[in-house]
């Protein structure tokens, strides 16, 4: 996408409880894998306590907190853009104290509530696939990278350009509070956390599982291992309507109610957003005898490869296609 298009004005409607955010932010799909070798997709579930849209994610935005030095956070710039995760990661990929390494989790609820812990160093919380069955379903976790070089929109990598700050946890157990940017990367902007409910108990039954005591569930792009977990944002914010949810003490709670800086929506406009399938290929609501596009499951540990001379459906455009006016 041309980082010189303002998606806060070229978008129509937004699937954001808050109308001010046309931001895009975007995370891989799941299927699951049936003992016949075929595939389908797992269906999403709204969040606890967040209503009921159609799937989808729940996004905070998150201001840094002591025992940070620099409390004070610059809004992202029109046209900013950046991904975390790697879709080619295998195995562990980084050491314990390495701020990445919490960086995209899972949480296996147990039925009994949202689990303990902060999100990414939680009792039920892991940087694979969870091994067993989840009786309460999934919940994926992403913290992006806080931390700005000051000068790139863009990275070619599409991560170079952010970073972690780094230091001592805080008292949450984890990296991504209490920490400091680094020289390199001075610049500290506002805490992006996502959680994606994902619905797996539906396939919790009896005979479902492989016989061999493996996990079945797989990422888009042929992950059984869960490591190639990632997540894409760019910035679609109106104005300056970030700036005021950030600065508003009660914009900064988990209840979108209590936001006094920005304009809330229902669940059913919400739902009327959507934009139809634009890739002439079935995706999802049937089992497939392969993942969509070129994507061989890559098991690893070493790093996938992408497929070359992929003869995938794909359709590509000049620019973003409109949604329906609602």
């Amino acid at each position: 996408m041309d980082p010189a298009i303002d998606i806060a004005t070229t978008s129509t409607c937004t699937t954001c409880r808050f109308k001010e955010d046309k931001s895009n932010y975007w995370t891989m799909v799941m299927y699951f894998k049936a003992r016949n070798g075929s595939f389908i997709r797992v269906p999403q579930r709204p969040n606890d306590g967040v209503g009921n849209p159609n799937g989808g994610m729940t996004v905070y935005y998150i201001r840094p907190r002591p025992p940070s030095k620099d409390l004070s956070v610059t809004i992202f710039p029109k046209g900013f853009r950046m991904r975390v995760g790697n879709p080619m990661l295998r195995n562990a990929g980084w050491a314990l104290n390495n701020p990445s390494v919490n960086q995209t989790t899972f949480r296996c609820w147990d039925g009994t509530g949202i689990g303990p812990g902060t999100p990414g160093v939680g009792a039920l919380d892991t940087r694979w696939f969870p091994k067993g069955p989840c009786r309460g379903g999934m919940r994926t976790q992403i913290y992006f990278p806080t931390c700005w070089d000051g000068v790139h929109l863009d990275s070619e990598d599409h991560e170079t350009h952010m970073a972690h700050p780094l230091g001592t946890p805080g008292p949450e157990g984890s990296l991504m509070f209490g920490t400091d940017c680094p020289a390199s990367h001075p610049v500290r902007m506002p805490l992006i956390f996502t959680e994606t409910v994902w619905d797996t108990n539906r396939f919790n039954g009896a005979g479902m599982w492989p016989e061999d005591g493996s996990q079945p569930f797989v990422w888009s792009m042929g992950d059984p291992t869960g490591y190639g977990h990632h997540g894409d944002y760019v910035f679609g914010w109106e104005g300056d309507s970030l700036k005021r949810a950030m600065e508003s003490q009660r914009c900064m709670t988990s209840l979108p109610a209590n936001c006094d800086a920005l304009t809330l929506q229902s669940d059913a406009e919400i739902n009327k957003c959507m934009l139809q399938t634009v890739v002439p290929e079935v995706t999802e609501g049937q089992y497939l005898s392969k993942l969509p596009g070129c994507n061989p499951i890559q098991s690893g540990p070493e790093p996938a490869t992408a497929v070359p001379n992929c003869d995938a459906v794909s359709t590509t455009v000049s620019t973003p296609r409109s949604t329906p006016r609602v």
